[in-house]
């Protein structure tokens, strides 16, 4: 029973982040579930199973709350359950032994490129308005579609900084696009691991409590969308996904690290992201003062200009 509050917990928070930021919501339960031992092909289509729910219920919240840009969802859908689809036959194919390192190695990459992408460049917003065009968002389904299967997770850390990066649609409009694509991404993934497992490999007892989880937290991360910083929590995600997956990597038979090693590995990873989430916080505060200063600047411009010129008479 408290295995499953804590599931729930961890669904509701996971979806919590993913509907604020677009992503992590597949590697954070992934991670959770591999922490405690699961089979990685079970993992992620237990995962996978429970997104069916929350995508749909963040799909449906996001366009509400007009967060959902549907030319894109239509472009990067298609391409990305062909992705899913391939990920999760692949992933049903390796070995337990085989899959828990490369799972692990996969939302490593990912956690590292969270971490580092939103610490250092935040969110861009240059060419807003200019159209995304089909030649990149169908590569770009296809490749995140796949790492989300193999991975656990992945539309969102593949999809959401690409989306982000092109500066052409803006951030909120971003998370809710990916957010609301990922339905059918998870029924892609969903049908290759049943297909691949059968369903006595999963335990559907955990899909419901994640499932319920995520959606308490859904209509709330899209209201949350609008308010908290993606950068601040870009970071704050990105840290706890790199040490959770070391972990797994460092006591993996792979490389069975000393107990000294581990232990020097964790405190250095955590200073790290100590420092990462620190200098967020400050390029945030520091980004909205600059927003704040600007339109007092004009206005100060306007004023003066207006008492230096003389009155025609």
């Amino acid at each position: 029973m408290r295995a499953l509050v804590l599931l729930g917990i961890v669904g509701f928070l996971a979806q919590l982040v993913d509907g604020s930021l677009g992503m992590a919501y597949g590697v954070t339960s992934t991670t959770l579930l591999l922490a405690i031992g699961t089979n990685p092909a079970a993992a992620s289509a237990t995962v996978h199973l429970s997104e069916i729910g929350t995508t749909l219920a963040s799909g449906v919240s996001h366009w509400r709350f007009g967060n959902v840009d549907w030319k894109v969802v239509r472009r990067i859908a298609l391409p990305g359950a062909v992705g899913a689809f391939a990920g999760a036959t692949f992933l049903s194919w390796l070995s337990t032994e085989a899959a828990e390192p490369v799972m692990a190695g996969i939302l490593l990459a990912l956690g590292v490129y969270i971490l580092v992408r939103f610490t250092l460049w935040g969110t861009p917003r240059g060419n807003l308005g200019k159209p995304l065009r089909k030649r990149f968002l169908a590569p770009l389904g296809l490749v995140a579609g796949f790492v989300d299967s193999t991975g656990g997770g992945g539309w969102g850390p593949v999809g959401t900084p690409a989306l982000l990066a092109s500066g052409r649609i803006e951030p909120r409009k971003v998370v809710g696009s990916i957010d609301t694509s990922e339905f059918v991404i998870a029924l892609a993934a969903s049908l290759g691991f049943l297909i691949g497992l059968g369903s006595e490999n999963i335990d559907f007892a955990w899909v419901g409590v994640l499932l319920l989880g995520g959606l308490v937290a859904a209509p709330i991360a899209a209201w949350l969308v609008r308010h908290v910083p993606p950068r601040v929590l870009g970071s704050l995600v990105g840290g706890v996904i790199v040490l959770t997956n070391v972990r797994t990597i460092l006591r993996s038979d792979w490389v069975a690290a000393p107990e000294l090693a581990q232990n020097l590995a964790y405190l250095f990873i955590a200073l790290v992201w100590a420092a990462a989430v620190a200098f967020s916080v400050r390029a945030h505060l520091a980004q909205r003062r600059l927003d704040a200063e600007r339109p007092a600047a004009g206005s100060r411009e306007a004023g003066g200009s207006d008492e230096s010129e003389p009155v025609p008479s």
